[in-house]
């Protein structure tokens, strides 16, 4: 087969690769989404029905104009298309409860209202679903493909997979288990989340049916081509109405599973610390100064917890991803942002000892954090501690990782006396004798420069913000 010719300066995602209709790739910095042949008609009935229209006035599905064909990645482009650029892609094993419920109904609606207007979604990739302005939307233009009256929906195992297995062992069994999505890049097999699931499950019509059963029938029939289409009762042809009564129980399904927060450790962290009234009120107005002197346009908050500080980073004008290692502080980061109609803060869970890595095919589907940086401004406030006493992790270390992801750096030293590194070290030797200011600016300074410290009133803990100033490596 002859290989396609790609333009001088086209540089493929590499997460979008398994489909033959289309596939997006930059071009001079920007995203594009490139039709093929074989995706046409069914980008064309998407534009012509009112589909397009319809899904994207609801905001579930994101906008794009048509752009010449100069600037297609090949010449198999039949169209070529400029979506809405988006600042961060994110993962569902980045995202808490409530964020991967929000998609997997987004999914369902988008599917229901598809077949209104003779089409439908012809995969369920969670993958496919990002958060803009503080809701879950469609980016993959190309999924829709136009309905066979009586075929059944390709996605309804992906669903399962993407969807209701990992809420179903967040809701019921362990909020952890969600991490199993970033080890399974297709979703969790339906065969071992039958086996984590507790019993009482199983007393759930909708979880009996769709992942006990469902499991069941994939290890009798296999999901092998036209041999499973023609035995896999999950996949015979279905009526539409049975097709909708099917897309309405997995919604309901999925609107019963609640997953109830648990007490973790640091989840109440503001309403437990050694902070005064005089002492917060003083680190918020520095904060809110320092981010305003450097004017990011982007600002990721690690260790960000319930996104208080990563609000007063939105409120200086700000896109503010705030990741958490903490499940709850995400949560409640999520329920505040949409109380307070905020939409320029983006609450992910994030292990910084461990972040996300590059996996998938040849590494390189799903890119790591640090592929996915620099932002303009990180913050790290009341985290240090964590990372040097709790995890081991030496200074100079931390100060390299943090220079790879910004030029600029807003963060907090947190000394010994403070009560919430005594509260770390009550229970461990201490074995940090160069844990303390002179030794945190010695390692800082072999990367940074550093600009500004203002200590905060009331309070041992020191805020600077620092300027990287060269590379080195370790």
């Amino acid at each position: 087969m002859k290989q396609t010719e790609k333009k001088d300066g086209v540089r493929p995602i590499l997460s979008s690769f398994r489909d033959p209709a289309s596939f997006v790739y930059t071009l001079d910095g920007f995203v594009y989404r490139q039709i093929n042949p074989s995706g046409l008609m069914d980008y064309q009935h998407l534009m012509s029905s009112g589909l397009y229209d319809r899904l994207v006035g609801l905001n579930y599905l994101i906008s794009h104009k048509e752009v010449s064909n100069s600037l297609a990645a090949d010449e198999r482009a039949t169209h070529v298309l400029q979506p809405e650029q988006l600042g961060f892609v994110s993962y569902p094993y980045e995202w808490c409860f409530s964020q991967l419920k929000n998609a997997a109904i987004l999914t369902l609606k988008i599917t229901q209202i598809a077949l209104e207007f003779g089409m439908i979604l012809k995969d369920a990739n969670a993958y496919n679903i990002q958060f803009l302005r503080g809701h879950p939307i469609l980016i993959d233009t190309g999924s829709f493909k136009i309905y066979s009256e009586g075929r059944a929906w390709e996605g309804y195992r992906q669903f399962c997979q993407h969807f209701l297995a990992p809420l179903a062992l967040m809701a019921l069994k362990d909020h952890r288990l969600s991490l199993l999505s970033k080890l399974y890049i297709d979703g969790i097999p339906l065969d071992l989340a039958s086996k984590l699931l507790p019993v009482k499950s199983k007393l759930s019509f909708s979880l009996m049916m769709h992942i006990h059963a469902h499991a069941k029938s994939q290890a009798k029939y296999g999901n092998q081509g036209e041999i499973a289409s023609k035995t896999d009762k999950t996949v015979v042809q279905i009526k539409k109405n049975n097709l909708l009564g099917l897309l309405d129980n997995l919604l309901t399904s999925v609107n019963k599973l609640k997953w109830h927060l648990p007490k973790t450790e640091w989840g109440d962290y503001y309403d437990n610390t050694n902070y005064s009234g005089d002492a917060t009120r003083h680190k918020r107005q520095i904060v809110d100064q320092l981010v305003t002197r450097i004017q990011p346009r982007v600002v990721w908050d690690l260790g960000g917890n319930n996104g208080y500080y990563s609000r007063i980073a939105a409120n200086c004008g700000a896109e503010v991803i705030s990741f958490d290692v903490d499940p709850m502080a995400v949560e409640l980061n999520l329920e505040i942002n949409h109380k307070q109609k905020i939409r320029s803060v983006s609450p992910l869970l994030m292990d910084l000892t461990n972040p996300s890595s590059a996996i998938g095919w040849a590494h390189s589907e799903r890119d790591s954090l640090r592929k996915r940086s620099p932002a303009d401004l990180i913050m790290a406030l009341a985290l240090i501690h964590h990372l040097a006493i709790s995890n081991n992790v030496p200074l100079i270390r931390i100060a390299e990782f943090f220079s790879l992801l910004s030029d600029n750096l807003l963060i907090e030293f947190v000394p010994k006396n403070d009560s919430q590194v005594r509260r770390l070290l009550a229970s461990r030797k201490d074995i940090f004798p160069n844990y303390h200011i002179e030794g945190f600016e010695d390692c800082f300074s072999y990367f940074y420069d550093i600009i500004d410290k203002v200590s905060i009133n009331k309070s041992d803990r020191i805020l600077y913000i620092m300027k990287k100033r060269h590379k080195h490596s370790l």
